[in-house]
């Protein structure tokens, strides 16, 4: 079968903090190479791998390097990988929206990309235009996109907003109408990077059951780009890992799931002091994070409706004594879910800080199910939304059954990875 779809020896150059080469001596010399002697681009051989928690020695870098992928038709794609790793860019290009360095993409029919709010629309024109221009754009007649609008504008649930100018829509309507015209009108190639996650919940579910019938029903072909693993593996047959720019895994689904998650998992064992790829500026540090119960004796792991506490052990260098200080713990599940997020400022405890010290937050009747969450932390200025430290999946709680309800009966982890502190009470008339 001939692929639709074909990357060979692609590779993306960028020039840290520059548009071209930064200098005109520089340009010229690319220019006399490339163009007049006809050989390799000079600046492309000094390029280093997008590692973006090192700071490196070039100012090349290669957002993407030596892709080659083939994608048949009918194939639904799941991209995932790392922030940074370089699944946004392997989508622009594809979509034409910036051209690679080095190799070639060869494609076959319409391509329709949704790669962030608004793409391909024009702030001026209304809904029902930007739904002929994108038509227009995508090689369709105007009968044709006549034929579609009824179901584009029911899909998009913009019906009341179709004739005003999209400028005014919020990004949630902008994302409806986006993925509604890119499904809909036609395209051999569906892309759409992790924009849908600006929708609610049933819109989420609409347009995943959408690309399930775009793909299976009428055999086009879907690239998925999704930190969410739960969507990756109900929408997609087959799966990319990306890092630093490189493919390291190809191969069916469940496999390039379950193997991102075991190595989010090894990252997470890791020593909070050892991790580089944190961001913020330093001045407040978390350098460890300790679980214990209510009596502050060290737990491996927490039993479900067990009241237990996360330690969060910091060093200050700030000059002086600062308020209004926010931690933020987001947990989610073994699938990169968001389970919760809470923080100080939510539970109205504030917090000042002058000294190295701890935060020890408090969580009661824990309402976690059985299994594994991996927890990030940020420390930030309320006032100014400044982090002084943020880390990704730092901390891997494991969570086992306990007597949750009292009452010696244990629920399933698959119903989900919330428990509801409940009550049942029969009244009788």
């Amino acid at each position: 079968m001939q692929p639709v779809i074909r990357f060979e020896n692609v590779g993306k150059l960028y020039r840290l903090g520059t548009v071209g080469t930064g200098t005109l001596s520089h340009d010229l010399r690319r220019w006399w190479i490339t163009s007049v002697m006809r050989r390799e681009d000079p600046y492309l051989k000094i390029g280093e791998t997008n590692d973006r928690s090192t700071k490196g020695s070039s100012e090349y870098v290669y957002a993407l390097k030596d892709i080659n992928l083939e994608v048949n038709e009918g194939d639904v794609l799941g991209i995932i990988g790392k922030n940074g790793a370089g699944k946004s860019t392997l989508l622009k290009l594809l979509s034409r929206v910036t051209a690679p360095t080095t190799g070639k993409i060869y494609t076959r029919g319409r391509i329709a990309s949704l790669l962030e709010v608004g793409t391909g629309f024009h702030p001026e024109l209304t809904g029902r235009e930007n739904i002929y221009m994108n038509g227009c754009i995508l090689g369709m007649k105007r009968h044709e996109i006549d034929k579609k609008l009824d179901e584009i504008v029911d899909f998009s649930g913009c019906e009341r907003y179709i004739d005003t100018p999209v400028k005014r829509y919020s990004s949630g309507m902008m994302v409806r109408l986006g993925f509604a015209v890119a499904a809909h009108l036609d395209p051999e190639i569906l892309v759409v990077d992790e924009v849908l996650a600006v929708g609610d919940a049933e819109f989420q579910k609409k347009a995943i059951g959408k690309m399930q019938d775009v793909s299976k029903g009428q055999g086009r072909t879907v690239l998925f780009v999704s930190h969410n693993m739960g969507s990756v593996r109900q929408l997609c047959n087959k799966g990319i890992i990306l890092s630093n720019g490189k493919i390291t895994e190809i191969g069916n689904t469940n496999y390039c799931i379950e193997k991102y998650i075991k190595d989010i998992q090894n990252t997470t064992l890791k020593p909070i002091k050892e991790r580089t790829d944190r961001k913020g500026s330093g001045e407040l540090y978390i350098v460890s994070v300790s679980i214990t119960d209510k009596e502050d004796n060290p737990l491996e792991s927490i039993m479900s409706g067990q009241d237990f506490k996360i330690k969060l052990h910091y060093t200050s260098s700030l000059t002086k004594e600062t308020s209004n200080i926010i931690f933020s713990i987001e947990i989610k599940d073994s699938n990169g879910t968001p389970v919760s997020l809470i923080h100080n400022r939510l539970t109205g405890q504030s917090i000042t800080i002058k000294n190295n010290g701890y935060v020890d937050c408090t969580i009661r009747h824990n309402p976690l199910n059985e299994g594994k969450y991996n927890l990030s932390f940020s420390v930030t200025n309320g006032g100014h939304g400044d982090y002084y430290d943020l880390i990704d999946n730092a901390f891997l709680l494991n969570v086992v059954n306990g007597n949750f309800y009292d009452s010696g009966e244990l629920p399933p982890h698959y119903f989900g990875p919330m428990l509801i502190d409940a009550n049942f009470k029969n009244i009788q008339l």
